[in-house]
């Protein structure tokens, strides 16, 4: 499988959920602090919408989305938009292993919800890691 340039960590939208704050936090936290020279982040709504910059961006690279519900709209539009899902973050998979804890509000975290950041945000570097 060829890939192109840089892993594309593609978190999903979320607006109005905590979890969809999680997935960005990771994401960004990624992309800005752990993996800048290996990763980059490229905008849902330009995917969904059919951008053809991030449409060309997308094709044929590696992309590793990351989700903050069951519906899996990052990896199903990302899919859809040419790009290569090498992995599939699902933050739900991460936070049951914190029951009980209280991960902030879908505008602020709380020290919880960052500690889930750290732990999301790890997984997908050591990802990027092994692939780029």
């Amino acid at each position: 499988m060829q890939m192109s340039n840089k892993v594309k960590v593609i978190p999903c939208s979320g607006i109005g959920k905590v979890f969809g704050l999680v997935a960005r936090e990771a994401a960004l936290k990624t992309v800005v602090e752990l993996c800048p020279e290996k990763a980059e982040t490229v905008c849902l709504a330009y995917i969904v919408t059919g951008d053809e910059e991030v449409k060309a961006k997308m094709k044929d690279s590696g992309c590793i989305t990351v989700d903050g519900c069951p519906k899996m709209c990052a990896s199903k539009n990302v899919s859809l938009a040419g790009g290569i899902v090498v992995d599939e973050i699902k933050v739900l998979d991460t936070v049951k292993d914190h029951k009980g804890k209280k991960f902030g509000s879908p505008t602020e975290l709380s020290d919880d919800g960052y500690l889930v950041v750290e732990e999301i945000a790890a997984r997908i570097e050591t990802r990027i890691n092994e692939i780029a």
